[in-house]
């Protein structure tokens, strides 16, 4: 479904993602993995369109992506939800995740699509059918990071970008979350590709990860291989590092 091959992604003279190359399969998780300032942001932002690759080669279901701008990648089928819970809080949670639609609300078939999506998404997150006339800024941090999930899934991808979603939130907050995430690749089949600090709960979860460092990939393989990868378990599995809903 999804093939990077050696992009190098610059922001003005600092080289960010250096000769960086992998792939995805249809309907897996893949998760990337590495400290802050490795470049996973920027990865998943050469492939959503905000910034464009210098070199290298991004295709989509065999077609090239990486000089699109970020609406046709949307169009394509790939959605990303941005670290941070960036909505749009003046307004309700209804009208949030309508704009999550907005390529494919014009024909009154498409609008009826929309609603049938929306049910989806309410059935995923029950607690945003509740919150629905109410206003995204009035939202708690696990809500909205559900909101902002729920927004991308609006648009019906293929492939789903995840940016650090258990950032800042409640143990069991991110245990339904992940559950989510794992129950969109099992039951909807949507391809997952998953930044996450939580190395050990990222890798519990997903098929295959990789690890980046100071913009190059240095490792890939199996989750479980690398759970069981002893550099792995020194830099990201220590003791100190339990899965946040265990603490």
């Amino acid at each position: 479904m999804l093939k990077i091959k050696n992009i190098n992604t610059y922001y003005g003279q600092v080289h960010a993602l250096k000769n960086v190359s992998l792939h995805m399969q249809e309907g897996e998780i893949v998760t990337l993995i590495g400290a802050n300032g490795a470049g996973k942001t920027t990865l998943l932002n050469s492939l959503s369109g905000i910034v464009t690759p210098r070199s290298g080669e991004i295709l989509f279901q065999d077609v090239p992506i990486g000089n699109l701008a970020a609406h046709r990648i949307v169009k394509m089928g790939i959605s990303q939800v941005a670290e941070g819970r960036q909505v749009f809080k003046p307004l309700s949670v209804e009208d949030n995740l309508e704009l999550g639609a907005y390529l494919y609300h014009r024909t009154k078939a498409q609008k009826e699509q929309t609603k049938k999506t929306a049910e989806m998404v309410y059935s995923l997150f029950p607690i945003l059918r509740e919150r629905k006339k109410q206003l995204a800024g009035t939202l708690s941090g696990g809500e909205l990071q559900m909101l902002s999930i729920g927004r991308a899934l609006m648009a019906r991808p293929k492939l789903l970008l995840l940016d650090e979603p258990s950032m800042g939130l409640a143990p069991m907050v991110v245990k339904e979350i992940f559950e989510v995430i794992g129950n969109l690749s099992k039951e909807k089949n949507t391809t997952i590709l998953l930044v996450e600090q939580n190395a050990r709960a990222a890798l519990k979860l997903a098929d295959r990860g990789y690890v980046l460092e100071t913009g190059r990939l240095i490792l890939e393989g199996t989750a479980s291989g690398l759970m069981e990868n002893k550099e792995v378990q020194r830099a990201y599995l220590g003791k100190d590092k339990k899965e946040i809903w265990e603490r």
